[in-house]
């Protein structure tokens, strides 16, 4: 089991000259999130207060230097840098951009010393101003992994992960491989299954053309790429349906019947999600050893200091990697103490166990010959 004390909970300030100090102040000014969880933010405390001051809201931190000062029922303060920084509300730099990026840098650095358990990022944007890849992929780059993540995005009842990241349209056909689609399917599936404790989840895989190509009519990668991935993953064991046209798939509410869907694309998926989610929507970073999530929203630099920002999303935000944190506990808790051994096979030598799973509830286990 995990350590008897509350999740410790990072938080990266976001674009300084947007709307996350704003969010932040709000969700820990509501009564119950400090009995929740233990907050860290990782940022300016002097644009913090700056913050605190435009927004007329009371707003208390403390700020620390070392993991061993950090307390349960306070907002515990990571100053990220020293040096003082203009504050712009509501308008994009690239001082304000780099801030957030500082405040992330940190953050990774801390996580990797085992200082908290799961990271939420206030909003950063690619402007005019501020040109980046995005903080999922800025996260895993840093991170120095081998393999990447799969973007996931989540509300109360739907999941969707997308393929292919951030590409312009005419790169994304020449981007999808059956490779390609089986690996993020099977990183999707396993997620699942760790992260949200669902057994054997079954995933839909969108077509990438409309209409699911028509026959071959509207493009050949439904029948020459996608299906044979989805003929891997079923000889994997990995429940995988598709392709479906994306229209009907959604139109028809096909989406309730499964537990996670894979679109080919980022509008594919991002714009039935957001028209489907009613009240807050969250970005989660898939397949990592960190736990990090986000909230579905910009900077907000319209609606900057104004204090009208609405904190659901980010609070939803913290509450996901909170429940992906100790579903993964969970998960992993049988794997420290694993059962002995059953049985030996008689007719080995070895210490073979012999664990043979019926295909069908009412199937009887048959002994291999």
């Amino acid at each position: 089991m995990y350590e008897d004390r509350k999740i410790r909970v990072a938080i990266t300030h976001g674009d300084t000259n947007g709307i996350g100090y704003e969010i932040i102040f709000k969700t820990f000014a509501r009564q119950g999130m400090l009995d929740l969880c233990t907050p860290i933010v990782y940022g300016s405390p002097k644009v913090a207060t700056y913050h605190r001051n435009a927004l007329g809201v009371p707003a208390n931190f403390t700020i620390i230097n070392e993991a061993e000062e950090i307390k349960d029922g306070r907002i515990n303060f990571v100053p990220v840098f020293d040096e003082e920084i203009k504050v712009e509300l509501g308008k994009p730099t690239e001082i304000s951009g780099n801030a957030g990026l500082r405040a992330i840098d940190r953050a990774l650095e801390d996580f990797n010393k085992g200082v908290f358990d799961v990271l939420v990022t206030a909003p950063i944007d690619n402007n005019e101003e501020f040109h980046f890849s995005g903080q999922s992929r800025y996260i895993e780059d840093h991170l120095e992994l081998e393999g990447q993540g799969i973007n996931m995005l989540l509300n109360e009842h739907l999941r969707i992960a997308l393929a292919t990241r951030n590409l312009p349209l005419k790169q994304v056909a020449e981007t999808i491989t059956a490779e390609k689609i089986t690996d993020s399917a099977t990183r999707l599936y396993n997620s699942i299954c760790r992260d949200f404790r669902i057994s054997n989840p079954r995933v839909a895989i969108l077509a990438l053309n409309p209409k699911a190509g028509a026959n071959g009519l509207l493009g050949s990668e439904e029948r020459d790429i996608i299906a044979p991935a989805i003929e891997t993953l079923e000889k994997n064991n990995i429940q995988c349906f598709g392709p479906y046209a994306a229209d009907e798939f959604f139109g028809a509410s096909d989406w309730e019947h499964f537990d996670a869907t894979l679109a080919m694309y980022y509008d594919q998926g991002l714009a039935p999600f957001r028209t489907l989610t009613v009240e807050a929507g969250v970005n989660y970073l898939a397949g990592l050893p960190l736990v990090c999530t986000a909230p579905d929203m910009s900077t907000g630099f319209d609606i900057a200091g104004k204090g009208i920002a609405d904190d659901m999303s980010f609070r939803h935000a913290i509450y996901s990697a909170i429940d992906i944190y100790r579903n993964r506990m969970e998960y992993n808790e049988p794997m420290a103490a694993p059962l002995p051994k059953l049985f030996k096979e008689k007719r080995d030598e070895t210490d073979k166990v012999r664990f043979t799973v019926p295909k069908h509830r009412n199937e009887p286990i048959r002994e291999s010959e």
